[in-house]
């Protein structure tokens, strides 16, 4: 049986359902997440494009395209960050946005970019 992943914004426009196995669970402090989100680290999962529906009244969410192979993605009505979407058949989502984050295969295994993680934000 396949494992199914929820989640949505902030709002409830933007839901989506993920199935399959999450790959490359990881934190990241680059600089683009921060202005994304606001905060000094994101953790994040992969699916396969093919693998992530959006159910929500919303649709998929609305995009900004950050750099040459990826647009971030958020929600058009509440702000809600969302992830982004790669040009690779990739839907990178934001752990916090799933309706159970605490989910074990969902916990970061890595750390990108940590040298962008402010001094004071490390323990």
């Amino acid at each position: 049986m396949t494992k199914t992943y929820e989640g949505g914004c902030l709002c409830g426009a933007i839901r989506f359902v993920a199935t399959g196995a999450p790959a490359n669970p990881h934190n990241c402090s680059c600089r683009y997440c921060q202005q994304h989100s606001g905060a000094v680290s994101l953790p994040w999962v992969e699916f396969a494009r093919d693998n992530v529906q959006w159910t929500g009244s919303g649709g998929m969410p609305a995009t900004y395209r950050s750099s040459d192979y990826s647009s971030r993605a958020f929600c058009r009505d509440c702000g809600s960050s969302i992830g982004a979407i790669d040009d690779e058949p990739t839907v990178a989502l934001l752990v916090g946005i799933f309706d159970d984050p605490t989910a074990a295969e969902l916990a970061p295994t890595s750390h990108s970019f940590e040298d962008g993680l402010p001094d004071w934000a490390r323990q």
